[in-house]
């Protein structure tokens, strides 16, 4: 099973060769690291948690859970059988896994409407809009008999609508760009943009596990920002100066020094010219 994280970014459309379109949401989906690794041993079940989108702040349990990895803001568990039970904890996942083509199951959240009537809700016709009919348009009419003297549950009435989970089966991956980790879904999906998605297809992921920090070697965790950084900085290549630009500095230091030199014996002067003049005045006094 192929499994990865991502957000909703927008719709656009996409032309095939013979000009026909297609109407596709673009899903910036992953790098998505494993941080927990489910076993039926321990916990009866197997599974395997992966984190998305990198955060700010962790409260102290999420950060004593992810210590050595990546401070990440979502995590989800995807559960697996005992054929494709081989993940390690580090390894990176990213959109390379999809191929075009691919039939792929998405979750999300919809668009929350807030308190919404029966027209809007469920699609009631609503009250005749002839004549005799006035402020009752979008009513929703009788709710039930008076024989049981109460409303039954589950009757369609006005209420909260959207911001419920809903999944969305047999999408087709139309592209796949792995340089800005984008996917191209055809059709519509649920939820709004920078939206939460998870994104499942049939099939096998071949991981690898990238390079690792030395303190979290033994805990198979992804490399840190920091560290890649100063990595960075080390390889970079140390730029020669020529000749002529290390002449200039030079001079502009030894100028700058003359200058300091001068101030300070100018100041000296000063100052033997006051203690004279402070000198003379005593001796007149």
């Amino acid at each position: 099973m192929k499994f990865i994280l991502g957000k909703k970014l927008e719709m656009t459309q996409k032309f095939k060769e013979d000009g026909t379109v297609i109407p596709v949401t673009v899903i910036q989906a992953g790098p998505c690291f494993i941080t927990q690794v489910r076993q039926a041993d321990k916990d009866n079940y197997q599974a395997v948690q992966i984190g998305y989108k990198e955060a700010k702040k962790l409260n102290k349990p999420q950060a004593g859970h992810l210590k050595n990895t990546l401070k990440l803001k979502y995590l989800k568990e995807f559960r697996l059988s005992d054929d494709e039970f081989d993940y390690k904890k580090g390894q990176e996942i990213n959109v390379s896994v999809f191929l075009e083509g691919d039939k792929v199951k998405v979750t999300g959240v919809s668009k929350g409407r807030g308190f919404q009537g029966v027209v809007k809700r469920y699609g009631f016709k609503g009250a005749p809009k002839s004549h005799g009919t006035k402020d009752q348009l979008r009513h929703p009419g009788s709710i039930g008999a008076t024989g049981p003297a109460h409303v039954f549950k589950g009757t369609k009435m006005a209420g909260r609508m959207g911001g419920d989970q809903v999944t969305v089966a047999n999408l087709e991956v139309i592209e796949v760009d792995p340089e800005k980790n984008l996917l191209f879904i055809k059709g519509a999906i649920p939820g709004s943009r920078n939206g939460l998605l998870e994104i499942i297809a049939p099939g096998e992921m071949d991981l690898t596990v990238k390079k690792q920090d030395k303190a979290a070697k033994e805990s198979g965790t992804p490399k840190s920002k920091e560290a890649q950084k100063d990595t960075v900085k080390e390889n970079e290549p140390k730029e020669n100066k020529p000749v002529e630009e290390t002449k200039k500095e030079t001079v502009k230091e030894e100028s700058m020094r003359e200058t300091d030199k001068k101030i300070d014996e100018s100041k000296e002067q000063l100052k033997a010219k006051e203690k004279t003049a402070e000198e003379v005045k005593g001796e007149s006094k």
